[in-house]
């Protein structure tokens, strides 16, 4: 039988791809279980130092919770409280990198959202269609939205359900780069090779730091980067690399 989420191992790398290509990468729950004992491995593994989480085929990243099993919950109580791949996906401490290739609809762009960063490939399309469905989105699609390209965006995609298109993600900052399909993943594994590179946790704060100064004043914002930023100093892979700067050559970082 074929596996529906494979992982595969590149050095410090993980790559993760959604493989449901005929139903457009379409999440079931016993995908869902697999994503979240991933991220239980990965966050216990200090050789993993950057995911990149990808969609089998040509035609889709994600077209979120395959909508076939989800008359399965016997009441409204019970999808309320299923496990959910985006709460998992959003427990990752790990510095998260989506390849979006082709339709990141619905749950498939709350999938990307929970990664730090996106990149897209010219035929990727996003929306949040949940509203023609006659429901809303409930994977952090609003807040992650209006964050990501302001709220009037956010409502124009969640209130009208339909796609906007690779180009205009990219200039509502949806996304951070937009290239060809046939280029999409070598363009992840490099910048998540280079990601890897670095101190680990160092990028694991900075990846913390990050999320959590969405919610704080910009003075707590300051003051909490600083006590991470101490924290990071007095770690084993800072001093190597003060180390490594001094005598010019590469720094080893160890997870330390």
């Amino acid at each position: 039988m074929t596996e529906t989420v494979t992982i595969e191992t590149r050095g410090f790398l993980r790559i993760v791809t959604l493989n449901r290509p005929e139903k457009l990468n379409a999440v079931t729950p016993e995908m869902s279980a697999r994503l979240i004992a991933a991220v239980a491995s990965f966050n216990a593994d200090d050789d993993a130092r950057c995911i990149i989480l990808t969609g089998a085929g040509e035609k889709a990243f994600c077209a979120g919770s395959d909508i076939r099993t989800l008359d399965a919950y016997e009441t409204p109580w019970a999808f309320r409280n299923r496990p959910d791949y985006c709460d998992a996906l959003r427990r990752l401490k790990k510095p998260a990198i989506a390849a979006i290739n082709g339709y990141a609809f619905g749950g498939g762009l709350e999938t990307a959202m929970t990664c730090d960063i996106r990149i897209a490939s010219e035929n990727a399309s996003f929306a949040a269609p949940e509203v023609k469905l006659g429901w809303i989105g409930g994977g952090g699609m609003a807040v992650n939205l209006s964050h990501a390209i302001g709220p009037s965006n956010a409502a124009l995609m969640i209130m009208t359900g339909d796609p906007v298109d690779a180009q205009t993600a990219l200039g509502w900052g949806l996304v951070s780069k937009v290239v060809s399909r046939e280029r999409l993943m070598e363009e992840a594994v490099a910048l998540g090779s280079a990601i890897a590179s670095r101190a680990p946790i160092a990028a694991e704060t900075a990846k913390l730091n990050l999320r959590a100064a969405h919610g704080m004043s910009i003075e707590d914002a300051i003051v909490y980067e600083r006590d991470l930023q101490t924290i990071c100093f007095a770690t084993e892979d800072a001093a190597e690399g003060r180390a490594a700067f001094k005598e010019k050559r590469a720094a080893v970082f160890r997870h330390r």
